[in-house]
């Protein structure tokens, strides 16, 4: 392992998609961009063109060949293609549990095992193709600033990562779930007949300032990390607070209590929650993840 390959990794494990045929395997992956311009109304699709030369610089000695590259309007595609009894392919496909999308993947255990360096690349690869971090992020004030790893569907993902993020010591903010007791805890868009409306991507929430030892490759989220951070460690600076004692903590640290009563919700044994949590009701975000894995 190297932290090419790790980064390599982080990206076909955050969007990447897996197309195998007899001879060769294709590896997409996809770069999202929601929004045509930074909120400094710069053109996000000129930044992330721009970054992929770096991308390019990271991915192509280790894959052999050129990156292939298209952009539209609200995405950009890189993809390559090997020969499928490759050492690279073969070890892409041990580390990703012989998934075909990134919806599947369950994280093989031995990337726990990698040195801190490599963990941090994968984690940037990850957070470059499924990560974001705008004003809108904030928490209560509007200097907290978060990044945000958005996961559709899979659930064991959001714990491995999670698990991944906490053996070099970044803690969770919040896990917004893709759950019914989370994402419509009084019933209200359910009693208005919108019965799915929770079923959205799951979003692992990080303070910006603990993001920053991850980063990102992609040029105009790196800028928004290093603003964003400095806005919220002078926000706790000038409210007297030492900003790590507010992010540097983990749910099990806090004494904070979650007590506030969701209401039972019809869907909780809906099919699209995992059976291991399948008809259970939660109350907080942190019962959930407690019961499938980030724990202490």
């Amino acid at each position: 392992m190297n932290v090419e390959m790790s980064y390599l990794l982080g990206m076909v494990c955050g969007n990447g998609e897996i197309q195998r045929n007899m001879n060769d395997t294709i590896i997409s992956i996809t770069i999202p961009h929601k929004k045509l311009v930074t909120e400094d109304f710069h053109d996000i699709k000129l930044y992330v063109k721009a970054s992929i030369a770096d991308i390019r610089n990271i991915i192509e000695p280790l894959i052999g060949n050129s990156l292939k590259f298209i952009q539209h309007q609200h995405c950009t595609i890189i993809s390559f293609s090997k020969p499928n009894n490759e050492y690279l392919i073969r070890e892409i496909i041990r580390y990703i549990g012989n998934a075909n999308t990134h919806n599947e993947i369950k994280l093989d255990n031995e990337i726990l095992n990698f040195s801190i360096d490599e963990k941090k690349y994968f984690l940037r690869g990850f957070a470059d193709v499924t990560g974001y971090i705008r004003r809108s992020n904030c928490y209560f004030n509007r200097y907290e600033h978060r990044v945000y790893l958005e996961i559709p569907n899979n659930w064991q993902l959001v714990v491995d990562i999670c698990n991944l993020l906490k053996s070099i010591d970044i803690p969770i903010q919040n896990i917004d779930w893709a759950h019914p007791n989370m994402r419509d805890g009084y019933c209200k868009k359910y009693n208005e007949g919108n019965f799915s409306f929770w079923k959205k991507e799951h979003q692992i929430k990080i303070w910006a300032n603990e993001f920053l030892p991850i980063g990102f490759g992609v040029l105009h989220k790196q800028q928004a990390l290093e603003m964003y951070s400095n806005e919220l460690i002078a926000g706790y600076n000038k409210a007297g607070k030492i900003p790590s004692d507010v992010t540097h903590r983990y749910y099990w640290d806090s004494k904070k209590k979650y007590s506030k009563k969701k209401i039972q919700h019809p869907c909780e044994g809906d099919e699209f929650i995992p059976e291991i949590i399948r008809g259970k009701h939660f109350n907080s975000w942190i019962e959930i993840a407690s019961e499938l894995g980030y724990v202490e």
